[in-house]
């Protein structure tokens, strides 16, 4: 059963296998592989398929202040739509309460109210939210219309507020986010354990952190840094089952990914085949095929041969990459040391 331990042999033997109870499945998006990214028909998908929280439910805001579940700060990459939604309408002839995705099925865009509405259903209150704050909206505005829309609930405090996960990127949005949302949890999101050591380890209970990076030498040392620190770890945008039994290697809190069902699959997998295993020693008695198919199972599981296959896992390439992160960091929300509240939007 869930949450059951392994036996003693059977971890020791398999050491790959005995976290993967607590590993969450987050929906990137949604479940995005299949349906329309962050619209309410991918977040009903992710919980059909029996997700433990909705991940980069990404947020923007219309010029009248209706908070819209959106990754890009413009609209055309995945909708009929055109144009930055912090300059259009929500309502109106032209607002973006027509506008539709291109992905089949098309869907709407769903507003910040509509996500909670979801969720706040009776057979929803297991599922959280990571609401993903992106950097080009300003802090105080979007954090008060966001107070408004939870509080608007009876019983706010205990049925959703704890279900809600705050996820920052820049530390300019910490002060304002304490200071009117003090009551729901903060993430980092990000890619670079400096900038989450620096500027947000005393001010987050978790860390949003890319694949990529956790690989390297000094994410494997965050890794063990957050553990021992009582921090949680969701590890994104994980969508490759290689790269999923990884993360149950690295004994993390959650992935982020686009392939719910593939996570959830072999989650299941795990827990009909190895957590009441009988000693390796019994079972190589009873079915004389089981020494042979242990040791296939254990080079699957802990073969990492991947990480030499793509560039991204070179000590060189993921320093420019998180020279290119700052940079960007820096270019859409200011200097990660300046104080002063200046929002960058590119045309």
């Amino acid at each position: 059963m869930p949450g059951e331990p392994v036996s003693a042999t059977t971890s020791k033997r398999f050491p790959v296998l005995v976290a993967w109870g607590g590993l969450e499945c987050w929906g990137h998006r949604g479940a995005s592989a299949a349906f329309p990214e962050n619209t309410l028909a991918s977040f009903e998908g992710a919980i059909r398929d029996g997700v433990e929280g909705i991940e980069s439910a990404d947020v923007h805001m219309s010029l009248d202040d209706v908070v819209v579940m959106f990754h890009d700060p413009s609209l055309e990459r995945t909708t009929d739509g055109h144009g930055l939604i912090r300059e259009k309408y929500w309502y109106g002839p032209e607002g973006m309460e027509h506008v539709r995705t291109k992905k089949e099925p098309k869907q709407a865009v769903p507003t910040f109210p509509e996500t909670i509405e979801l969720l706040m259903k009776p057979e929803n209150h297991h599922v959280q939210l990571n609401v993903d704050v992106k950097m080009q909206n300003e802090p105080s505005r979007l954090f008060t219309l966001l107070n408004k829309t939870i509080t608007s609930y009876e019983s706010w405090e205990t049925l959703l507020a704890p279900r809600i996960l705050l996820g920052l990127w820049h530390p300019r949005f910490l002060d304002p986010a304490k200071n009117i949302l003090p009551y729901l949890r903060r993430s980092y999101i990000g890619v670079s354990p400096y900038v989450a050591r620096k500027y947000f380890w005393d001010s987050c209970d978790v860390f949003s952190i890319h694949f990529m990076i956790l690989v390297s030498q000094d994410g494997a040392k965050f890794r063990e840094e957050a553990k021992v620190a009582g921090k949680k770890i969701l590890v994104w945008t994980v969508n490759d089952p290689k790269h999923m039994m990884e993360c149950v290697r690295w004994d993390v809190d959650g992935i982020l990914t686009d392939y719910t069902k593939v996570w959830l699959d072999l989650r299941a997998e795990l827990e009909s085949e190895w957590t009441c295993l009988p000693s390796s020693r019994a079972m190589r008695c009873l079915f004389p095929g089981f020494a042979e198919d242990e040791q296939k199972v254990t080079a699957q599981y802990n073969s990492r041969l991947f990480l030499w296959k793509s560039v991204f896992y070179y000590r060189p390439v993921q320093f420019l990459m998180l020279y290119l992160y700052r940079t960007w960091l820096e270019s859409v929300a200011g200097p990660l040391d300046d104080p002063a509240p200046v929002i960058k939007v590119e045309s």
